[in-house]
């Protein structure tokens, strides 16, 4: 990898720990836009614009830009996705009922932008949870596209990005690219 500054999105339906993957990665406070949820979402507070976090690989920024996960706020997923290098759905493996609207937002995401994706299954530390296995099976995709993780982990979330990163340069990390 080299050049200028690189756009990576993070998707997926709200509670999937967007907000917490970026957390976990960028190197500055992250740019948040929570407000009360208006609605029953599971959650007090939601994102209703984006997240922002920047993170330097071999002195390359990369920027990450976390979508709301509520659908009324689809706008917001084009204009984010626009111009990315990658996607990386995340999707909680203890809400299997979050499955039916993450494929909806994948595919209206990839759809409009054809951009390269992993998919993260979350909270893995939980117990009784979905594995990475279950959900590629679900989605149909090989299972070198989805990876699990848990969002709150700084090591987790950049396994999760590595593994982004090697579909994109169709590279295997070995340090650097």
């Amino acid at each position: 990898m080299s050049g200028g500054p690189l756009k990576l999105v993070v998707a997926g339906p709200v509670g999937a720990g967007k907000t917490s993957f970026i957390q976990s990665l960028s190197e500055l406070p992250v740019v948040e836009t929570d407000e009360w949820a208006s609605e029953a979402v599971g959650k007090e507070k939601t994102t209703v614009a984006l997240d922002y976090g920047l993170l330097r690989l071999d002195g390359v920024p990369i920027h990450l830009f976390g979508t709301p996960g509520q659908e009324r706020f689809c706008f917001m997923w084009e204009v984010l996705v626009e111009g990315a290098l990658g996607l990386v759905l995340l999707v909680a493996g203890d809400r299997p009922q979050d499955l039916p609207q993450a494929r909806r937002i994948l595919e209206y995401l990839t759809s409009r932008h054809p951009v390269p994706f992993v998919l993260g299954v979350t909270r893995q530390d939980l117990p009784r949870v979905w594995g990475p296995e279950e959900v590629a099976d679900y989605f149909g995709l090989e299972a070198r596209q989805v990876v699990g993780l848990n969002a709150t982990s700084p090591t987790s979330a950049t396994l999760a990005l590595v593994r982004m990163l090697e579909l994109v340069t169709g590279k295997e990390w070995q340090g650097a690219w």
